[in-house]
């Protein structure tokens, strides 16, 4: 039997309040996202972030460079359907592309909390032959993505996605960080 892939519906975002987020983890995920500075990244590599905060998710806001991150760039994710693809937000811009791979890999996993996802070609090819990647091309933000990786991370905390970058997964930002030191190296 194959699977039917439907097209996904376009990201519907409902703000349920303009404010920025007072979400108790938000020094936890600034300081997290401004430490990638000092792990040699270049301008071009792009992340995402999230940490998971009970029923609700914290994750970057579209077109916000991680190593510069502030609570303005901080979004809320109240609530989030996959099948209507209607999001919940509380914040001053829209959330990132990834958003609903994030939240679907946090909801399904209960040893998840915070995931980093490195747009790097990069570290694809630096990894490529070490760690297990995704098998399709899916694109950003799908439920694909979502199930790709997911699929990915039986095998680890730390995996490719297919010719785009590296996702790392954790309980909290201190096991992401700690990978990270693993993987790229001793922080400059």
């Amino acid at each position: 039997m194959t699977e039917r892939i439907l097209p996904a519906p376009n990201l519907h975002t409902i703000f349920v309040s303009r404010e920025t987020s007072n979400c108790p983890l938000l020094s936890e995920m600034i300081t997290l996202g401004q430490s990638l500075q000092d792990f040699g990244l270049t301008d071009k590599d792009t992340g995402i972030l999230s940490l998971d905060y009970g029923k609700r998710l914290l994750i970057n806001a579209k077109n916000v460079d991680l190593k510069k991150i502030t609570q303005q760039d901080i979004v809320e994710i109240v609530d989030y359907d996959p099948l209507k693809n209607i999001m919940m937000v509380i914040g001053l811009n829209d959330p990132t592309l990834e958003t609903p791979e994030h939240w679907i890999i946090q909801k399904a996993r209960h040893d998840v909390n915070a995931v980093l996802q490195i747009n790097s070609t990069t570290l694809f090819e630096r990894f490529q032959n070490t760690l297990p990647t995704t098998e399709k091309d899916t694109k950003p933000g799908t439920l694909e993505r979502a199930k790709e990786i997911l699929r990915a991370l039986r095998n680890g905390k730390t995996v490719l996605i297919q010719n785009e970058g590296i996702v790392f997964v954790g309980i909290n930002g201190k096991e992401i960080h700690d990978t990270l030191i693993r993987y790229l190296g001793v922080e400059k």
